[in-house]
Parts: C-alpha cells; structure tokens; sequence
C-alpha cells in the first residue's frame, strides 16, 4: 500500500513538497536513502530483495515513486515493480518516465502498482491495476493511497487533507512541520484516526518528507529508518543537494584556473 500527500505548484518556495509513509512487510531487508552510482545521479532507499526502489530524487529534480495497488489477474512471476521505479529514474523528464512506465505495465507482467513522478513543470499519475492509463497532475494538494489519486471516498486520504488542511500550507516550513507530525499518527484504540500501521504482515516501515525548489540548494530530505510513530526523521538534505548539483557543475563555464 503506502501513503502519500503531495503539495504541488502552490507553496511560495518550492513547486514539490511530499509526505510518504512506505508500507511493507517488515521482514522484507531494505536500504535507507543514499547516493546510487550511475548517470544520472539518483538518491534514493533500495529493496535489497529485488533490488528497486520506493521512491527517488534524480539530479534534474524529478522524483518517482511506487505504490502498491490490488490487481486481480497478477502473473506467477512478475518483474519488480521497484526496478521499474528505479528505471523512471533514468529519465530526463516525467512525462517521458511516465510514458516508459506505461507502455511496461500494458505487457502484463507486473503486480498491481501505481507510479508518480513529477518536476517543477510537469506531474504525472500512471495507474497499473485491471486498467492501465496515465493522467497529468495539476497544481493542488494531492492524496494517494493504493487506489485513484483524491479518492474523497478513501478514510486515510481524508484523514490526511483534513489534518494539513487544518493549516495554511503556504511555506516548504509549515508543509514539512505539518506533515512530520501527521504521518507520525497512530490510529485510536478503534484503529481510525491514524496513519501508521502497527500490526499484520504489512506495516509502516519507513517515512520521508520532500521539499525540491527551483534552486537545489535549498532542497531538503528526511527520512526515518522504521516507522515515524518510533523513530525520528533523519537529515539527508547534503545528499539530496549534492545530486542536484550535478547539472549545475556540469553547465558552468570553464574558467583559465580550470584549465591549468
């Protein structure tokens, strides 16, 4: 499953803000976001299992993520939803990773997945349940789970907008100190009100906040290495910055020092 708010377009100093809680069977080995080796630079947490990812930030400024959805007809052996992930990291643009993602999904030989992944300028949704499609995503808060995106029918997505719409999600500050909390929320001793999961063979295993302004030096990542309702979310900001910073260094001009 998993569950995912996402602040798009609409903060004054950051176009992408992203709360993600990754929900999976505890027992499954992971590693936590880091720098991965290859072209483009790609900081992101790897299933050790399969070896994909969840969710990664690439040095243009696009992220990707997976998010596990029901499928009736799964095939007895299907691909790593996660690789597939990690591959969308490849790509220059979201619409290109999108387009790439979709055409893979309608070969059949995938568990059910949802995909997002977005820059500054363009957001996509691609839906790989009994119906494959992709769809744009505008300017807005979004919610997401293991079903469509703003499904006002969803309790978690619900819970979710009600709580950050208790504030003015106007600053990267207040969306990122907000959503910290939310995501942390157990459920009541009714298991409602909550977010974190707790018990049976799928659970909240990890969190991580998003914050990916037009200028990367101002970007900001923090995760959590088991569930948020135990542990404090860590700075990887430095990381994040560094792979942002490829396409920087790569366009500036070579001066005489350089040279010499």
């Amino acid at each position: 499953m998993s569950v995912m708010a996402f602040q798009y377009q609409t903060a004054l100093d950051s176009p992408i803000l992203v709360a993600y809680n990754r929900e999976e069977n505890p027992d499954r080995p992971s590693q936590a976001p880091r720098i991965q080796s290859g072209c483009p630079r790609v900081i992101c947490g790897i299933d050790r299992r399969a070896g994909g990812t969840w969710f990664g930030v690439n040095q243009h400024g696009m992220f990707a993520c997976a998010m596990n959805r029901p499928k009736r007809d799964v095939p007895f052996n299907p691909r790593s939803r996660g690789l597939l992930c990690r591959e969308m990291l490849n790509f220059h643009n979201p619409k290109e990773a999108a387009e790439m993602a979709l055409k893979e999904l309608q070969t059949g030989n995938y568990a059910g997945v949802n995909y997002i992944c977005a820059d500054a300028n363009h957001g996509y949704i691609v839906y790989g349940g009994a119906e494959i499609s992709m769809q744009e995503i505008g300017p807005g808060l979004h919610m997401f789970t293991n079903g469509k995106m703003d499904d006002y029918n969803d309790e978690r997505q619900e819970f979710v907008r009600r709580q950050l719409t208790l504030h003015r999600l106007d600053s990267s500050v207040t969306f990122l100190a907000v959503a910290s909390k939310t995501f942390a929320r157990k459920p009541d001793i009714n298991g409602r009100r909550g977010i974190v999961i707790t018990e049976g063979d799928i659970q909240t295993v990890s969190s991580l906040l998003l914050s990916l302004p037009k200028k990367g030096h101002g970007a900001v990542l923090q995760c959590t290495p088991t569930s948020p309702a135990e542990s404090k979310f860590e700075d990887v900001s430095a990381l994040l910055r560094q792979v942002l910073s490829t396409d920087r260094n790569s366009r500036r001009p070579v001066d005489e020092d350089d040279e010499l």
